[in-house]
């Protein structure tokens, strides 16, 4: 029997199951994968301080970080991504490496950075999920944390300082919606009927930036004309996170048991194949050899 599996990760908010992007990747993955998982918010605990989310427990393993924990999850046979090509696979990671390079700098900063939505959402959002007297530590580490990724990523010459780092950051970010946005087109989700993992990255970037009630942000008023991105998460919400419309059931499963029945039976039809061509070789050279001796007999005999 599988061991069961506890998620934990920051609690939701804005219509969102979680408004930590990390932690939204992960929740939107287990349900494109069909993955049972128990999910346990660190909201009000002290974890919020001393927790790094989201992580992923299953018996004695503690697996941390969306990409590890997606891993985790294939190696248990629940994987979204198993009708994708090698061309499409190579895609989703490039896709991927576009998020973290161009949007995730600019998300930063619009929460945790930009003084105006760090003063009247970020800050009293994480303050209030926070027990006293982490309420005054949680979102000020939180705010630290992205300021130095941003200046440690983005801050090359001649941009040393946040003020400089702001209008590339932004260019960036539009760059990356723009190209989503393309490559999604009319489809509900990036590749086929199915939502894969690069669909879970999108929307666990993507979701919080269209959800949130955000006081300044030129990168939401640039998503909101990008009217496929904003109803792809949409539809994932309406799907997924819907407790009215509940989850549709994971081919996942069945198409391995499947393609597992079909492999058997190819197997099955080669080895009676093989057997046949075994058996009549014998035969063969059991007839060869009864001839040779037939005749030699006859020679001894006349």
């Amino acid at each position: 029997m599988a061991a069961a599996m506890e998620l934990r990760c920051w609690g939701g908010d804005w219509g969102l199951p979680s408004v930590h992007t990390e932690s939204l990747i992960v929740l939107a993955y287990t349900k494109f994968s069909g993955a049972k998982v128990t999910v346990s918010p660190i909201d009000w605990t002290w974890k919020t301080l001393t927790a790094t989310v989201p992580e992923l427990l299953c018996g004695d393993s503690a697996v941390q970080e969306p990409t590890q924990i997606l891993n985790f999850l294939r190696k248990q046979r629940f994987n979204a991504d198993y009708e994708l090509t090698a061309r499409q696979g190579a895609d989703t990671m490039a896709y991927i490496a576009l998020l973290e390079e161009k949007l995730r700098p600019a998300l930063l900063h619009t929460f945790w950075v930009d003084a105006e939505n760090y003063a009247n959402l970020t800050r009293p959002w994480f303050a209030s999920r926070s027990p006293f007297p982490l309420n005054f530590l949680v979102p000020c580490r939180h705010a630290n944390t992205a300021l130095s990724r941003i200046l440690l990523t983005k801050g090359e010459a001649p941009l040393h300082r946040i003020t400089e780092v702001e209008g590339k950051i932004y260019s960036d970010a539009k760059e990356c919606l723009n190209l989503l946005s393309y490559r999604l087109g009319t489809a509900n989700y990036f590749f086929g009927n199915s939502p894969t993992s690069l669909d879970a990255f999108v929307f666990g970037f993507v979701a919080p930036l269209h959800k949130a009630s955000l006081p300044s942000s030129p990168l939401q008023s640039h998503l909101r004309q990008l009217d496929n991105l904003m109803g792809f998460c949409d539809t994932i919400l309406a799907i997924y996170f819907s407790s009215d419309h509940p989850c549709p059931p994971p081919p996942v499963q069945e198409t391995m048991d499947a393609n597992l029945q079909k492999l058997t039976q190819l197997v099955n039809k080669e080895s009676n194949l093989i057997e046949k061509v075994l058996l009549l070789s014998f035969s063969l050279l059991c007839m060869s050899s009864w001839l040779r001796l037939a005749g030699a007999v006859s020679a001894v005999f006349t």
